[in-house]
């Protein structure tokens, strides 16, 4: 394990420099159908609907919680992009788009720097962002940078007009607050060029890596984050001197990189996880003998092993303090998209060690090995 910047830093470049100023403005996911993926992220998740967006060629709604915003397309043109995204790879994330102070020099530095330009910095009209940019991200994934008046607190994209939409009475109880990270998996040999990528044209600093051995399974972990921590991708390959695993599942399935899942954070892991399960969200079952195994570990500060376990939540900790993380199952025809609850207390890593915990706590229970302790 490499922790290159002691977690995830809050550390600022030059307070005139746009690309130090990355945030994550919303994410855009094409799908196949509109009205049954806003009905998913409304009725089981709590976002309520904000914006839309009618034009020759899509049709998009907008959904909002907390300081997430989740924009759904459906092509109705081929012209449009998500009409090759589509049959490629499925419903899935089409664009991370990033908030920054000047369009128009992120979009150069981004090209300098070694990013396919897709659009050029343009001025828009309206009440949605001032002007945006387009440039390639990784496989089909690319990045609007959008540049917005600071008063704009609404967040929708070009072409979106308000929906005056009341949040439901229970999105409370769910408190999803910020995207903690993207994962990101990518073919074997795409990691470093991938990183490669976001420091020269963004200005990511790589800030964590590490080789991830599951049994004879193995992947390269390495972390890239804006510099002022607001934006986090966990990048993923895998290694071929090992089995097949997860990690080529997913670029097969596929059909190359992605982002495999989004984590979200919550302030209560717990109660999130009991709000969305009653309606409907269904979590990765995690076997006892993890917890039995657990308190041998690491002895969790902000909730006992009897809610974790009555949960299924992870815990792991690192040298700043400590996780708490769950992971939905996947409902994608592909398996290659699903989502993540996490609250950090503190630390500053990805929970790596649970991944070999629960491989571990799972091999117990086929075995019989464990006591009942």
């Amino acid at each position: 394990m490499n922790d290159r910047a002691s977690g995830r830093s809050s550390g600022n470049q030059s307070g005139n420099d746009p690309i130090s100023h990355y945030t994550i403005d919303y994410v855009e996911m094409y799908v196949e159908d509109l009205a049954a993926a806003a009905g998913v992220w409304r009725d089981a998740y709590g976002f309520s609907v904000v914006g839309e967006c009618v034009s020759e060629d899509r049709r998009g709604l907008a959904l909002r919680h907390g300081g997430i915003t989740l924009v759904l397309t459906v092509p109705l043109s081929e012209r449009h992009p998500a009409s090759a995204y589509l049959p490629a790879h499925g419903d899935g994330v089409a664009d991370i788009a990033l908030r920054t102070r000047d369009a128009a020099a992120a979009f150069a530095a981004a090209v300098a720097g070694g990013a396919r330009g897709l659009r050029p910095a343009e001025r828009h009209d309206g009440a949605g962002p001032r002007a945006s940019a387009l440039i390639g991200g990784f496989g089909d994934v690319v990045h609007t940078l959008v540049e917005r008046d600071p008063d704009d607190l609404a967040g929708l994209p070009d072409g979106f007009t308000p929906v005056a939409g009341a949040a439901p009475e229970w999105a409370g109880e769910v408190g999803l607050l910020e995207i903690d990270h993207f994962a990101v998996c990518v073919p074997a040999g795409d990691l470093e060029p991938t990183v490669r990528f976001y420091r020269n044209a963004l200005g990511f600093r790589e800030i964590f890596e590490e080789r991830i051995v599951v049994g004879t399974q193995a992947m390269e972990s390495k972390v890239v984050q804006s510099p002022n921590g607001a934006v986090t991708l966990t990048l993923l390959e895998p290694d071929t001197r090992a089995q097949p695993g997860q990690i080529d599942e997913f670029v097969k399935n596929h059909d190359g990189a992605g982002v495999q899942h989004i984590a979200y954070s919550s302030d209560d892991a717990p109660r999130t996880v009991r709000a969305l399960g009653a309606r409907g969200v269904r979590f990765l079952r995690t076997p006892d003998t993890y917890y039995d195994l657990l308190d041998g570990r690491i002895a969790p500060q902000a909730h006992s092993i009897a809610t974790l376990r009555e949960t299924h939540l992870l815990a792991d900790e690192d040298h700043g303090g400590q996780l708490f993380q769950i992971f939905t199952g996947s409902t994608h025809p592909r398996r290659t998209l699903f989502f993540e609850v996490i609250e950090r207390q503190g630390a500053g890593t990805f929970g790596s060690a649970n991944i070999k915990a629960l491989y571990e706590a799972v091999e117990l229970a086929k075995s019989g090995q464990h006591d009942g302790r």
